[in-house]
């Protein structure tokens, strides 16, 4: 496998795409990721925890997803500090890839969800396959929706999610996409 295979960066962000190793070292405890990593980490720097990376570890060995389609590591270059997480809910499907991401509650405030939010995006342009870009959030006017506008994306639909109850479906489409 590739050593630190895909990565995205920004002004003051280093998204690392997450392989193989990377989420075993996850799974043993912040220790071992900021050692296999050389990074910090702060205490409770995931709301979305294992499950999601679970769900990642599993579609990667079975082979049914590319590593740079499914989670992302979002470093503060400056501090080399894991501030949350974020990335794709797998392969472009139909031209449409869909992101997700969240900010460590010390970190909120920054613009760096934003950041990240924009880095996906971009990043997702950047494939042949990819159209438009979508996300979910819960039907209200919260931070995150107030992220995805700051991205250009328009809220397209009011959904029922058997979860999570209404959410809302966002979406931007690439530039000159037909």
């Amino acid at each position: 496998s590739s050593g630190n295979n895909c990565q995205i960066e920004t002004n003051r962000l280093i998204l690392i795409c997450c392989n193989k190793e990377i989420l075993e070292a996850l799974f043993k405890g912040d220790e071992t990721l900021a050692a296999h990593l050389q990074i910090n980490i702060p205490t409770k720097w995931t709301e979305f925890g294992e499950p999601a990376f679970k769900y990642t570890y599993d579609k990667i060995l079975t082979g049914s997803g590319r590593i740079e389609w499914w989670a992302y590591l979002p470093l503060l270059k400056k501090t080399k500090t894991l501030l949350g997480s974020c990335g794709y809910k797998g392969d472009p499907t139909n031209g449409m890839v869909e992101i997700g991401y969240e900010v460590a509650e010390a970190y909120r405030g920054w613009g760096l969800a934003t950041e990240m939010a924009k880095a996906l995006i971009k990043n997702a342009f950047n494939s042949e396959e990819v159209k438009y870009v979508q996300a979910h959030t819960l039907a209200v006017e919260n931070e995150s929706g107030s992220v995805l506008k700051k991205c250009g994306m328009e809220k397209m639909e009011e959904l029922e999610d058997p979860e999570d109850g209404k959410i809302w479906r966002w979406e931007i489409r690439k530039p000159n996409a037909t």
